[in-house]
């Protein structure tokens, strides 16, 4: 008798699992994509700026969950059509604090921005956090992040009945190999070394692909340590193509107020920043030292920005310094002024 009740009941259940999927609406059975924000090697100086892989097909009703599985921060941003572009910590007009991130599971149709927040890998959490975007209708969307200004992707949502063209593990296979190229390149990047009395301020460069643009970035100092004497000037030069550094002595400026030098810093002839220093005590920040953007047809021409930025240290002592962006990568150098 009790086999006879199972088996009727295992009959039952399937034809109600049946009907269930014959009556639910295809979004219900809508398919969820994983994908990666960032990538970096063992001690985090080298960081690969891209969403892996940054191009991918899917369906309408579809979502989209991406990890971010590094300790540099990054956002996943969907902008709508001709918005301006938001910093890092404004993110989405509607969206709330603390840096206008819209849910987790938000969706986007090209009408209203969507946004992560910034977020990061980072020993405190249990595990890498993740966020989600459902993308009810077809379209092709460009995908940003707002603290890496050359790290872009595109979500091509196509109609249900358009076969897809790849799946899942076609995309992990893809991004596998995006990754190991960038830090394999990154990697071969970072054999750099300054002259006496100079240091590289990072390294990187920009490379393109269908779905948008991936940056390489080499988070350190190259030759962080100089022993000079006093009286003389080290230059800090960036070898970035678009990822921004500082140069910061004694405590870090606010957040909203890094971009700007500190007000002891001033500008010598040939557009380089320039402080002088007298104790390890002394509070010095470069502003961001980066390349200027690239120039497009019909836009104002870009005005150069500092590159270069030098100290004078006028008292012997052991000097700290840091990138306030990057030194929890590792981003950190000293000088040692002698009499």
């Amino acid at each position: 008798m009790t086999n006879l009740i199972a088996s009727q009941f295992c009959s039952t259940f399937r034809r109600c699992i049946l009907i269930t999927a014959l009556i639910l609406p295809l979004p219900a059975l809508a398919g969820t994509w994983q994908l990666q924000v960032g990538a970096q090697n063992g001690d985090r100086a080298h960081q690969a700026l891209a969403f892996l892989p940054n191009e991918i097909w899917i369906h309408s009703g579809d979502s989209v969950t991406w990890t971010f599985a590094v300790n540099e921060i990054h956002t996943v941003t969907f902008l709508t059509p001709l918005q301006l572009r938001p910093s890092r910590l404004v993110g989405c007009p509607v969206g709330g604090p603390p840096d206008g991130r819209t849910p987790d599971f938000s969706v986007y149709d090209g009408t209203v921005c969507v946004n992560s927040g910034v977020l990061s890998n980072t020993s405190t959490l249990p595990s890498a956090p993740t966020y989600t975007v459902v993308f009810p209708v077809t379209g092709n969307f460009k995908l940003v992040c707002l603290a890496h200004p050359n790290m872009t992707a595109t979500i091509h949502v196509l109609d249900l009945s358009t076969p897809l063209p790849h799946d899942q593990a076609f995309y992990d296979k893809q991004g596998d190999r995006q990754r190991s190229e960038l830090l394999s390149d990154d990697m071969e990047s970072a054999h750099h070394h300054s002259s006496s009395n100079e240091v590289t301020a990072g390294l990187g460069h920009v490379v393109g692909t269908g779905g948008g643009t991936q940056t390489l970035s080499v988070n350190r100092f190259m030759d962080a340590t100089k022993v000079i004497h006093v009286g003389e000037t080290v230059e800090w030069t960036t070898g970035e193509a678009v990822t921004n550094h500082t140069i910061t002595f004694g405590p870090e400026p606010d957040p909203t107020n890094q971009i700007p030098p500190s007000t002891n810093v001033t500008t010598d002839a040939d557009g380089a920043r320039h402080a002088f220093i007298s104790s390890p005590t002394d509070a010095v920040h470069s502003g961001f030292i980066t390349q200027s953007p690239q120039d497009r047809t019909n836009l104002a021409q870009a005005p150069l920005s500092a590159t270069r930025f030098r100290v004078t240290f006028t008292q012997p002592g052991v000097y700290q310094y840091k990138c306030v962006l990057h030194d929890e990568l590792g981003m950190v150098g000293q000088i040692i002024v002698l009499p």
